[in-house]
């Protein structure tokens, strides 16, 4: 399994406040994509700075609170699937998978709470 992306992510209701915070700090917007993936619509930010640092902001309109997630895309979903499942992390969705036009998805929690976005981009 190749790492190929791998950059702090905020899942969070009110993602205007956190875009304007990093926005303050010297990061762009660089991309916007919405998804549905069955259970709730979602729209994520991607912002870089100068130095070529990335943050993911995640707007999820029904979270009860605002998360801190690590976004780590890689070559090969499955075996880094099987990695940290093997590890003791747990699917969020109870083993369900987020799949749509250009990638496939899974958030993946350990046994003590840190949480990884594990995503694999499809290539055409």
């Amino acid at each position: 399994m190749k790492i190929t992306t791998f950059d702090p992510m905020i899942a969070t209701t009110d993602a205007g406040t956190v875009i304007k915070v990093f926005r303050e700090l010297g990061f762009e917007r660089t991309h916007t994509a919405e998804a549905n993936d069955g259970l709730k619509d979602v729209e994520r930010f991607r912002m870089k700075n100068c130095d070529g640092y990335h943050i993911d902001i995640a707007q999820i309109a029904d979270l009860p609170q605002d998360i801190t997630l690590i976004r780590m895309n890689v070559d090969d979903f499955e075996e880094a699937y099987q990695f940290f499942t093997e590890k003791g992390f747990t699917n969020l969705r109870g083993g369900s998978k987020v799949e749509t036009k250009s990638n496939i998805s899974a958030v993946l929690v350990s046994p003590s709470g840190f949480a990884i976005n594990l995503i694999q981009h499809y290539r055409k």
